[in-house]
């Protein structure tokens, strides 16, 4: 099969190499698909640099989101061939067949396209165990959004809506800003142009943002903690900006607000029964209308350099997602 290949660890410019791979095969919980489409994130550069949480065993195929149609299946899969289905993992995503472990892997809504499946999964489990599990959001609270216009942005702004909160986005970029509008922002701030540590003050009548959403950390977590409400609550989902920030405790104190961590691909072993509950709860979400991916742009497979540097470079809005 075609798939792009990771030998040694590096910039993905340099380490990704479409190639001639070995396809899976299914063996008793597991099945393989035809992959159709697969989502590109950023931490998609992470695994291919050999900077991720979790380093991938060497040599590789990165890409941890795809979904397809079933073309074998295990003794004890539940899966058959022709299911469409979506599943999640490490690595293994980028080249034209995928194994779909049980466990990680769902089937599709009739309504879904291959496309808004693989750029559904991983943006909307983790913004909503940001908001639910780790925040436990309450209607009416005040949510700041920060990377509004990238996938968990644009899937946390459709998610608060959805669960009554008032929703403030930030971007870096008037087009992103308006993304975030059309998502459902009650207000979106470009950083580049305006103080969004002001901002939300004054949207919120000084009261601040009682949850923030932030994937970006550095100066954006840092100015954060100026803004979030009395016992509010920070997530930590990453730092696309590229410094890891610390925090004087004496702020949270002072505030009585909570600086909460989320890596969500820790719940897939951890608690996995969640996980598919929440996968449920999504699906009901988006057959009502309520949330819907934003993919940036489509791309053929042998682009996947173009799709992977539209996310360092930010010029993606929403997630980028190779076709197959």
């Amino acid at each position: 099969m075609r798939a792009w290949v990771v030998n040694q660890f590096g910039p993905y410019k340099t380490a990704l190499q479409l190639a001639q791979a070995d396809a899976p095969e299914a063996e008793g919980e597991s099945a393989v698909i035809d992959v159709k489409a697969a989502g590109v994130m950023y931490a998609d550069l992470l695994n291919i640099s050999g900077n991720y949480q979790m380093k991938a065993p060497l040599p590789f195929v990165p890409g941890s989101e795809a979904a397809g149609v079933v073309s074998e299946s295990g003794k004890t899969s539940r899966f058959k061939v022709g299911d469409r289905v979506v599943t999640v993992n490490l690595m293994g995503a980028f080249a034209e067949h995928m194994l779909a472990l049980d466990q990680v892997s769902y089937a599709i809504p009739d309504a879904m396209s291959f496309a808004e499946a693989a750029a559904f999964t991983i943006n909307y489990q983790t913004s909503y165990f940001a908001l639910v599990h780790r925040a436990q959001l309450k209607p009416g609270e005040w949510v700041l959004v920060h990377g509004g216009a990238g996938g968990v942005g644009t899937a946390s702004i459709q998610l608060a809506l959805a669960l009554g909160a008032n929703v403030i986005a930030t971007a870096g970029a008037d087009d992103k800003a308006a993304l975030c509008k059309q998502c459902g922002a009650h207000h979106a701030i470009n950083y580049r142009t305006g103080d969004f540590v002001a901002a939300v003050k004054d949207i919120t009548q000084g009261r601040g943002a009682d949850v923030i959403i932030d994937p970006v950390g550095g100066d954006v977590f840092d100015s954060s903690t100026k803004c979030v409400a009395f016992e509010g609550r920070l997530i930590v989902i990453g730092f696309a900006a590229g410094r890891i920030p610390t925090i004087a405790a004496n702020r949270m104190l002072v505030k009585n607000f909570g600086v909460l961590g989320l890596f969500w691909g820790a719940y897939q072993t951890r608690n996995p029964a969640l996980v598919v509950e929440t996968q449920d709860i999504l699906y009901g979400l988006y057959n009502d209308g309520k949330i819907k991916p934003v993919v940036s742009r489509e791309y053929p497979l042998e682009e996947l350099p173009d799709a992977l540097e539209s996310i360092e470079t930010r010029k993606c809005l929403g997630k980028p997602v190779l076709i197959l």
